[in-house]
């Protein structure tokens, strides 16, 4: 009996040994990274890890120094110029004497296979913004017409630098939640983000970067579990006072609500066991111990004096 092996899906983003320096600084080294299609990839890492460098030659505006990349089997360059990948850049220049209706048009005729106009509106949410002049829009309005201009190919990939900066808390909710109805449709997704909760929420897939190579690929609980020790958040005491507590690795302001405190903690019960009997006693509350996160994973898999320390 005769058997056959279905053929593999052609990668949706192949990255070989890129390697890439400017001047004394290697941005890239020796960088490998294959995105299959139909993934949502979260691309984190520190300031002058390489992400930008990485996504700048995903759609060919950056060559590396050697090395490959492949975009569903063709090169940069082919697949931006065909619209089989759509990029999102968060300084992504705009015409701010233009209209957005007027802007999109024009760049709407370009395109090889355009997305239907009315599609590209409703997945961006930018109905009430066509007749605005886009040197009058909010930074976060700005972005989801940045968003527009990268769906106007009826791209197979879409690559998104810092997509939600600008954004509050409500409009980047909102965001993903068109983001999610996106992906359904089968796009890849590969986007850079420094809100890390993003991350964990919204990436099947996280890669942390740093110093030029992938040093983390995983779910965001796979890359969270290499973290020991709990977090504590509550609410009644600053963060100095919460970093005093004996087992209190370091505390701060939560960023997804500022009226909380988030400490990482090497003993919580020692922690709590202070907190409890202490000064603060009388004014904490709404205290909750969790597992770490994939922001204290981050940060872990990131400190570079750590690193030099082991």
């Amino acid at each position: 009996m005769t058997t056959t092996t279905a053929p593999a899906r052609t990668a949706a983003l192949e990255l070989r040994g890129l390697t890439r320096s400017y001047g004394q600084v290697r941005a890239l080294d020796g960088l490998d990274l294959e995105i299959r299609p139909g993934e949502i990839v979260a691309l984190l890492g520190p300031n002058g890890a390489g992400k930008t460098t990485a996504m700048e030659m995903m759609v060919g505006l950056a060559t590396p120094d050697a090395g490959a990349v492949r975009v569903l089997g063709t090169d940069p360059v082919t697949a931006t110029r065909t619209g089989l990948i759509g990029t999102m850049l968060q300084a992504g220049a705009l015409l701010p004497d233009q209209r957005v209706r007027t802007m999109l048009r024009l760049l709407h005729s370009l395109q090889a296979h355009p997305m239907p106009m009315d599609d590209v509106v409703a997945q961006a949410d930018i109905a009430d913004l066509m007749a605005r002049r886009i040197g009058a829009l909010s930074g976060g309005q700005a972005q989801r017409v940045r968003f527009a201009i990268a769906l106007l190919g009826d791209p197979q990939v879409l690559l998104l630098d810092e997509p939600t900066v600008g954004m509050d808390i409500g409009a980047r909710r909102a965001f993903w939640g068109r983001m999610r109805e996106v992906a359904a449709s089968g796009r890849t997704i590969v986007f850079a983000t420094h809100h890390l909760e993003e991350a964990e929420r919204e990436a099947g897939r996280v890669i942390v970067m740093d110093r030029g190579r992938i040093v983390a690929d995983g779910t965001g609980p796979e890359i969270a579990a290499v973290v020991a020790g709990r977090v504590l958040t509550l609410r009644g005491a600053p963060p100095a006072q919460v970093a005093a507590l004996p087992g209190v690795e370091r505390a701060e302001v939560d960023e997804t609500d500022a009226r909380r405190v988030r400490a990482v903690c090497t003993d919580s019960d020692a922690a709590l066991a202070a907190l409890f009997t202490g000064p603060l006693a009388a004014d904490v509350h709404d205290v909750l111990v969790t597992a770490p996160g994939l922001e204290e994973a981050f940060l872990r898999i990131t400190d570079h004096d750590e690193e030099t320390d082991r």
